[in-house]
């Protein structure tokens, strides 16, 4: 089937009782591990790609491209018995249908042989599940192989309305005309504008320009955490829109003002009533762990209680039934006194060293971050023992000159060294759980700690032009998914539950964040591992339009076309290509390199076709 035939496929949803595999399917043996790990993930992000496949005699189809999509739904439904009522769209998923065998098979071998990249709406909806479910920027670059810059832009993406990303992933708008929508709080204005948006071009500057009119609507975030009545109080306006139906407010000046008040006196009543050293509003409506960063504050939590043996074994008992989703109402309440325990409460010392900061989410709530400690207030942290002291300097003035200490500095060292040595000591006879360990810390798990002595440092891989004929292996782009707040999660509750999914999937997430961090060494080292591993570059990486041909100069185009075509100075066909002009040199190679109707049209050999699949520009190794 050339590409030009025409395909008329249907789409449907079917229920999952009545899907089953293909025989044309290539992924017919899938371990336990790979099956949970992407129902993980579709629970919480959905199926953001449908499965495809071919009707069956029995209403139902038999699945030919998506096999571990519908392995990991069949999964969900045997762990939910309730998955219809709660998550119908995974119950019933989205069927491709093919019209025909031979189409059915096309689509099995086609998936498996070229698997795109994920769009920028789909990148943008990935990105903001895995931050609701508390993975951290810096993890969430790392698992996607981009910067963190790249990051806390598609996650201010991700705070847009959904049908903003729905026009971006029908391509009714352009990635630059959705984040135009990024300055505008008011979900009903940007559903308006989203509209006209639709209906006809809009620029960037004309979707900010209406974004930004002269009134504020009541549904902004600033009115309803101020409230109608006391803008009104402090004398300002308000007007109609009668035909849209919408209260307006004239006097932005007088509501930012409300708006600044009003948090400001939350502030003044947290920090009084709650005796942290001091209370900070910031006028955004999110502040995470880049602005901490920004702000050069550590941040400290709350003392943790213990739970005696008896009250850990019960506590794991209360988990595992909540797990599993069969936990009544009383078991809830009990796991719940446990939790707090755990959780603990700031002390006094610790809120005398620390402060919080408060802040408006779009939806009008009030949200408050504790436990930042000031760079000026860090040494006195450190003497208050609330906070670690750097470990690349020690600030020694921060001592009390007049109080002798029980022991020196150095036997201090020498004792927690010993500690350690001891730890070491046992765990070498206990090597499931050290690779357990470095797996759980490689992957995420434990946040900014290394409990293991080994740090992660940066190994760039992915280009600056993105996705543009580039795509690695899914075990490269998946992340590693972790319940709870990404700076409150317990971690030694994690790390049971990371355990509990086996060794398969522990050595799993080890091979892979371990081969995320692979850097190659020198020369010799990394022409051996390329020989060993057979690194094929090719595989992941085509020159396209956008990441090569339109960065080189003609000379170069010339060569490449020459080289690749097995063609001599001077030929009819090499001379019509250098009197080309370098914009149809370079769209010429894009089209020889990615589009197989191209090969079709000039009747490419067998040996020009491996020519162009294997070559390589000149330096790359």
């Amino acid at each position: 089937m050339t590409k030009q035939t025409k395909i008329s496929a249907t789409e449907a949803r079917f229920p999952l009782a009545s899907l089953s595999l293909s025989p044309m399917n290539p992924r017919q043996s899938l371990t336990e591990g790979e099956i949970v790990e992407l129902a993980e993930s579709i629970w919480t992000a959905g199926l953001i790609q449908s499965i495809a496949g071919l009707a069956d005699d029995k209403g139902g189809a038999e699945i030919v491209a998506g096999g571990r999509r519908l392995r990991a739904l069949q999964y969900l439904a045997e762990k939910h018995p309730d998955l219809a009522s709660i998550r119908p769209e995974l119950a019933n998923p989205l069927v491709m249908i093919a019209p025909n065998v031979e189409t059915a098979q096309t689509w099995a071998t086609a998936e498996n042989i070229s698997r795109k990249n994920l769009s920028p709406a789909d990148e943008i909806r990935a990105y903001g599940a895995m931050d609701k479910a508390g993975a951290p920027a810096a993890g969430i670059a790392r698992a996607f192989a981009v910067t963190e810059g790249h990051v806390y832009k598609r996650l201010k993406l991700a705070s847009l309305p959904e049908q903003v990303i729905d026009a971006l992933a029908t391509k009714e708008i352009n990635l630059g005309e959705a984040a135009a929508f990024t300055i505008c709080d008011d979900t009903d204005l940007i559903m308006e504008v989203l509209e006209q948006a639709r209906k006809g071009y809009l620029s960037e500057y004309q979707i900010k320009t209406m974004l930004k009119p002269d009134s504020v609507s009541a549904t902004d975030r600033r009115v309803k955490y101020v409230g109608l009545d006391a803008y009104k109080e402090a004398g300002g306006r308000v007007s109609a829109d009668l035909f849209a139906e919408k209260t307006l407010l004239d006097d932005e000046a007088i509501l930012d003002q409300c708006f600044s008040d009003k948090l400001a006196v939350a502030a003044r009543t947290m920090r009084q009533e709650q005796g942290w050293k001091w209370a900070e509003i910031v006028n955004d409506s999110h502040f995470g762990g880049y602005d901490i960063d920004q702000m050069k504050c550590a941040r400290i939590y709350a003392e943790q209680g213990e739970l005696t043996e008896e009250q850990a074994t019960r506590y794991d008992e209360l988990d595992e039934l909540a797990e599993a989703e069969v936990l009544d109402a009383a078991g809830e309440a009990e796991l719940q006194a446990l939790q707090i325990i755990l959780d603990g409460v700031y002390s006094d010392v610790q809120r005398d060293c620390a402060g919080i900061i408060l802040y408006v989410s779009n939806s009008g709530e009030l949200n408050v971050i504790e436990g930042l400690v000031k760079p000026e207030d860090k040494a006195a942290a450190v003497e208050a023992c609330v906070l670690k002291a750097s470990q690349h300097k020690k600030n020694d003035s921060a001592a009390d000159a007049t109080s002798k200490p029980r022991m020196s500095q150095a036997l201090a060292d020498d004792l927690a060294r010993v500690v350690t040595g001891a730890r070491q000591h046992a765990a070498v006879n206990n090597p499931d759980l050290i690779l357990a360990l470095l797996a759980f810390q490689v992957s995420g798990g434990t946040k900014y700690d290394n409990p293991i002595g080994l740090n992660a440092c940066d190994v760039p891989n992915w280009p600056t032009t993105e996705a543009s004929g580039y795509a690695l292996d899914e075990r490269l782009t998946t992340p590693t998914e972790w319940d709870g707040d990404a700076f409150d999660r317990d971690l030694a509750k994690s790390f049971r539950a990371f355990r509990k999914k086996g060794d398969d999937h522990v050595h799993a997430e080890l091979i892979r964040h371990l081969a995320a961090l692979l850097s190659g060494g020198d020369k010799t080292l990394k022409a051996l591992i390329d020989k060993e591993f057979k690194t094929d570059i090719r595989a992941v990486w085509t020159p396209t339009f956008d990441n090569f041909f339109s960065r080189i100069a003609g000379p170069y185009l010339n060569e490449i076309w020459k080289t690749v075509l097995g063609l001599k100075a001077g030929n009819v066909q090499m001379n019509a290509f250098e009197s080309l002009k370098v914009g149809e040199k370079r769209k010429k190679l894009h089209a020889l390199f990615n589009e197989p109707e191209t090969h079709e049209a000039m009747k490419l050999s067998k040996a020009v076709e491996k020519r162009i699949d294997t070559w390589l520009p000149e330096g790359v190794v």
